[in-house]
Protein backbone atom coordinates (compact mmCIF):
# COMPACT_ATOMS: atom_id res chain seq x y z
CA UNK A 1 0.00 0.00 0.00
CA UNK A 2 1.39 3.41 -0.98
CA UNK A 3 1.33 6.50 1.20
CA UNK A 4 -1.00 9.21 -0.07
CA UNK A 5 0.61 12.62 -0.56
CA UNK A 6 -1.83 15.38 -1.55
CA UNK A 7 -0.93 17.30 -4.70
CA UNK A 8 -2.14 20.77 -5.66
CA UNK A 9 -4.84 19.23 -7.86
CA UNK A 10 -6.16 17.10 -4.98
CA UNK A 11 -6.64 20.06 -2.62
CA UNK A 12 -10.10 21.64 -2.68
CA UNK A 13 -10.06 24.97 -0.83
CA UNK A 14 -13.39 26.25 0.47
CA UNK A 15 -14.39 29.49 2.14
CA UNK A 16 -16.07 29.23 5.55
CA UNK A 17 -17.97 31.98 7.39
CA UNK A 18 -18.04 31.83 11.18
CA UNK A 19 -20.18 34.12 13.31
CA UNK A 20 -18.31 34.74 16.59
CA UNK A 21 -21.36 36.18 18.38
CA UNK A 22 -21.47 34.56 21.82
CA UNK A 23 -18.75 32.00 21.07
CA UNK A 24 -16.07 31.34 23.68
CA UNK A 25 -12.69 32.61 22.49
CA UNK A 26 -10.60 29.46 22.95
CA UNK A 27 -13.19 27.10 21.50
CA UNK A 28 -13.65 29.39 18.50
CA UNK A 29 -9.89 29.58 17.96
CA UNK A 30 -9.47 25.79 17.98
CA UNK A 31 -12.18 25.33 15.34
CA UNK A 32 -10.69 28.09 13.18
CA UNK A 33 -7.17 26.64 13.48
CA UNK A 34 -8.47 23.19 12.52
CA UNK A 35 -10.17 24.57 9.41
CA UNK A 36 -7.13 26.65 8.44
CA UNK A 37 -4.76 23.68 8.64
CA UNK A 38 -7.20 21.25 7.00
CA UNK A 39 -7.17 18.75 9.85
CA UNK A 40 -10.88 18.11 9.30
CA UNK A 41 -10.23 16.67 5.81
CA UNK A 42 -9.28 13.09 4.95
CA UNK A 43 -6.50 14.45 2.69
CA UNK A 44 -4.67 16.15 5.58
CA UNK A 45 -0.90 16.06 5.56
CA UNK A 46 1.14 17.95 8.13
CA UNK A 47 3.64 19.21 5.54
CA UNK A 48 1.14 20.48 2.93
CA UNK A 49 -1.36 23.34 3.14
CA UNK A 50 -4.66 21.49 2.69
CA UNK A 51 -6.73 23.95 4.72
CA UNK A 52 -9.55 26.29 3.83
CA UNK A 53 -10.08 30.04 4.04
CA UNK A 54 -11.94 31.24 7.16
CA UNK A 55 -13.88 34.48 7.60
CA UNK A 56 -14.79 35.41 11.18
CA UNK A 57 -17.43 38.12 11.67
CA UNK A 58 -18.71 39.85 14.84
CA UNK A 59 -15.28 39.67 16.48
CA UNK A 60 -16.30 42.19 19.12
CA UNK A 61 -19.06 39.89 20.44
CA UNK A 62 -16.91 36.96 21.60
CA UNK A 63 -17.29 35.61 25.11
CA UNK A 64 -14.63 34.70 27.65
CA UNK A 65 -15.03 32.68 30.80
CA UNK A 66 -13.99 33.55 34.33
CA UNK A 67 -12.28 36.86 35.07
CA UNK A 68 -10.23 36.91 31.88
CA UNK A 69 -11.61 40.28 30.78
CA UNK A 70 -9.81 41.97 33.65
CA UNK A 71 -6.87 39.60 34.18
CA UNK A 72 -5.69 38.32 30.78
CA UNK A 73 -2.79 40.39 29.47
CA UNK A 74 -1.16 40.51 26.05
CA UNK A 75 2.54 41.40 25.90
CA UNK A 76 4.62 43.09 23.23
CA UNK A 77 8.24 44.17 23.54
CA UNK A 78 9.93 46.74 21.30
CA UNK A 79 13.40 45.33 21.89
CA UNK A 80 14.57 48.42 23.77
CA UNK A 81 15.12 48.60 27.54
CA UNK A 82 11.82 49.35 29.22
CA UNK A 83 9.97 48.59 25.99
CA UNK A 84 7.49 46.08 27.40
CA UNK A 85 3.89 47.01 26.56
CA UNK A 86 0.96 45.18 28.16
CA UNK A 87 -2.64 45.30 27.06
CA UNK A 88 -5.56 43.94 29.06
CA UNK A 89 -8.14 41.85 27.17
CA UNK A 90 -10.94 44.30 28.02
CA UNK A 91 -9.08 47.22 26.40
CA UNK A 92 -7.99 45.18 23.39
CA UNK A 93 -11.58 44.03 22.79
CA UNK A 94 -12.75 47.64 22.88
CA UNK A 95 -10.08 48.94 20.49
CA UNK A 96 -9.02 46.02 18.25
CA UNK A 97 -11.30 42.97 18.67
CA UNK A 98 -9.91 41.41 15.48
CA UNK A 99 -6.48 41.19 17.10
CA UNK A 100 -7.81 39.08 19.99
CA UNK A 101 -9.04 36.33 17.67
CA UNK A 102 -5.96 36.53 15.45
CA UNK A 103 -3.62 36.12 18.43
CA UNK A 104 -5.60 33.18 19.79
CA UNK A 105 -5.48 31.38 16.43
CA UNK A 106 -1.79 32.20 15.89
CA UNK A 107 -1.02 30.41 19.14
CA UNK A 108 -2.57 27.22 17.74
CA UNK A 109 -0.77 26.91 14.41
CA UNK A 110 2.89 26.00 13.73
CA UNK A 111 5.49 28.77 13.90
CA UNK A 112 7.17 28.06 10.57
CA UNK A 113 6.83 28.87 6.87
CA UNK A 114 3.76 26.69 6.45
CA UNK A 115 2.16 28.19 9.56
CA UNK A 116 2.59 31.71 8.20
CA UNK A 117 1.00 30.66 4.90
CA UNK A 118 -1.92 29.08 6.76
CA UNK A 119 -2.36 32.18 8.94
CA UNK A 120 -2.77 34.41 5.88
CA UNK A 121 -6.00 32.58 5.04
CA UNK A 122 -7.68 33.94 8.19
CA UNK A 123 -9.89 37.01 7.72
CA UNK A 124 -11.40 38.61 10.85
CA UNK A 125 -13.90 41.49 10.83
CA UNK A 126 -15.51 43.59 13.52
CA UNK A 127 -19.11 43.74 12.23
CA UNK A 128 -21.29 41.54 10.07
CA UNK A 129 -20.07 42.89 6.73
CA UNK A 130 -17.04 41.55 4.89
CA UNK A 131 -15.60 42.03 1.38
CA UNK A 132 -15.58 38.32 0.48
CA UNK A 133 -19.13 37.82 -0.82
CA UNK A 134 -17.80 36.90 -4.28
CA UNK A 135 -16.20 33.74 -2.85
CA UNK A 136 -19.63 32.45 -1.66
CA UNK A 137 -18.54 31.42 1.86
CA UNK A 138 -20.54 28.66 3.52
CA UNK A 139 -21.67 29.17 7.09
CA UNK A 140 -19.80 26.92 9.49
CA UNK A 141 -21.55 25.85 12.69
CA UNK A 142 -20.07 24.01 15.64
Amino acid sequence: MKTFVPKKDDIDKKWWLINADGKILGRLATEVATLLRGKNKPTFAAFVDTGDFVIVINAEKIAVTGRKLAQKEYYAHSGYPGGLRTDVLKDLLANKPEEVIKRAVWGMIPKNKLGRAVYKKLKVYRGTTHPHEAQNPQEYRF
